[in-house]
């Protein structure tokens, strides 16, 4: 259990924004901090000397008080409800992923991200009847009372927030809380924030980049019970989302096209791959009936990260070091192969790993795999 150790909900969030915005610290190594310290506050203590045993020479940067107090503060001016890991309102099927984001912003309605709901994502270029069947499938589902949940982007996106307008719906932004992109979406931005709710883990005013997306990608199949496509070319964005949402344990669901479409190409691919040929709303809810009672998924009472094991030894833990980075190298490995191949608990494997991570010396990568940095990490 992430808890905090204050009563100051503000001093909370702001150790829980130190402790993501410093160096080598993504979403995954922050909740392994959290579950080897048990708060953010011990997290930001033992940072250092996690880091130091992983091999690194130099302190890794903390970032500094007043500067997530400044980041704190502008959010806190947008109207922006802040959430954290600890919090009881952080939606439970986030929490749920390996890697959700330690910080959540929410402009509109707080309680709306953890609503179940359903992802609809397509081509930005989409054609006139992909955008006309997409915003009649988000009016389906938000009939049946479920949220709808899409990035704000062009085409299928933008369709799908229109047709949940009315029974809610929520954008997740790869920039900023307040950074609308595409700016042609400001209407609609607009009217997703007082009716719905704008989701976003980025400080306010970041422009986004195209690192950015697929980040914002894992929020949006994160938030959902399942992702829907409606229209996507081969290697798009929204087949990444489909990947992950996999990787997630979701559901996904593809709207069948012509083999003459290039954006349909996408789909049919993941048809053929498995996914759920979706012709209407009431195919997705048919399918969501069955899949949360075969897996009795209930987001709202989501599990969260698995507490460590006791400290070890210093000779074990030693050891262990020796071993973990022997077997690792360049190319990415999964994590279970390495600790099968190491004899050593998935504990041990993941305490080495996490100081590792903190040296600079070990990538994480999609599918649960790890690499050694290639420059080696820090050596100064």
């Amino acid at each position: 259990m992430i808890s905090c150790v204050t009563d100051d909900p503000r001093a909370g969030q702001i150790a829980f924004l130190r402790l993501i915005r410093s160096e080598n610290v993504g979403p995954i190594t922050c909740r392994r901090l959290l579950a080897h310290c048990g708060d953010a506050a011990a997290a930001l203590e033992a940072l250092p000397e996690l880091a130091r045993r992983g091999g690194r020479r130099r302190p890794p940067r903390i970032c500094p008080q007043d500067e997530a107090e400044r980041e704190l503060d502008a959010l806190e001016a947008l109207g922006a409800r802040v959430l954290t890991l600890a919090d009881s309102e952080y939606p439970s099927a986030l929490a749920a992923i390996d890697d959700p984001p330690p910080v959540l912003s929410v402009l509109g309605d707080p309680a709306l991200p953890s609503r179940r709901a359903v992802a609809i994502v397509g081509a930005r270029n989409a054609s006139a009847n992909g955008r006309r069947f997409a915003r009649q499938l988000a009016l389906g589902l938000g009939e049946a009372g479920l949220a709808v949940t899409s990035g704000l982007a062009r085409g299928i996106d933008t369709a799908a927030h229109e047709g949940a307008l009315d029974s809610g719906t929520v954008a997740v932004l790869a920039g900023g809380p307040d950074v609308v992109y595409p700016r042609e979406n400001g209407a609609l931005y607009q009217g997703i924030r007082e009716r719905g709710a704008v989701v976003s883990e980025m400080p306010a005013g970041l422009v986004p980049q195209a690192r950015h997306f697929p980040r914002r990608n894992r929020l949006i199949s994160g938030l959902s019970l399942g992702v829907l496509v409606v229209e996507a070319a081969p290697r798009s964005g929204s087949l990444i989302t489909a990947r992950l949402a996999l990787e997630q344990g979701r559901e996904v669901f593809a709207v069948p096209g012509s083999p003459l479409d290039p954006r349909a190409r996408g789909c049919n691919h993941l048809i053929r791959q498995g996914a759920v040929l979706t012709e209407s709303a009431e195919d997705v809810l048919e399918t969501l009936d069955g899949f949360l009672a075969a897996r009795r998924i209930r987001p709202e009472t989501a599990p969260g990260p698995a507490p460590e094991a006791p400290e070890p030894g210093q000779d074990e833990a030693s050891e262990a070091r020796v071993i973990v980075k022997q077997l690792l190298g360049p190319s990415p490995v999964l994590l279970d192969e390495v600790a099968r191949q190491a004899q050593l608990s998935a504990a041990m494997v993941n305490r080495v790993l996490l100081e590792l991570e903190l040296a600079g010396r070990v990538v994480r990568h999609p599918g649960n795999r790890v690499s050694l940095t290639t420059d080696g990490g820090d050596t100064g």
